[in-house]
């Protein structure tokens, strides 16, 4: 069965709170520019942040069975399909 903590560690989850930041600065570059699209903006890139992680530990779930067996797909904590359906969402998500 999968946990939150399971998908948390498939994501990097607290990796994440660097991404703000970037959209942040490049809001402030732009002089701010104000609506919602603008405020939207760092949760769609910790979205789309956090879907490139499930996707690059789907992507190498081969090799990390050999150097990281404890990962969440290797040690069959999160099934690949499910690691796929939890990248695909949160890139429709962040798009």
């Amino acid at each position: 069965m999968t946990t939150a903590r399971d998908l948390a560690e498939l994501v990097r989850l607290p990796a994440a709170l660097t991404v703000p930041g970037d959209v942040l600065a490049g809001a402030a570059a732009a002089g701010w520019p104000a609506g919602a699209r603008t405020a939207a903006l760092p949760a769609a890139s910790v979205c789309l942040y956090w879907a490139g992680m499930a996707l690059n530990d789907y992507a190498d779930r081969d090799l990390d069975a050999a150097e990281r067996p404890e990962r969440p797909l290797p040690s069959g904590r999160i099934t690949p399909r499910a690691a796929l359906a939890v990248a695909g969402g949160l890139t429709a998500a962040g798009v």
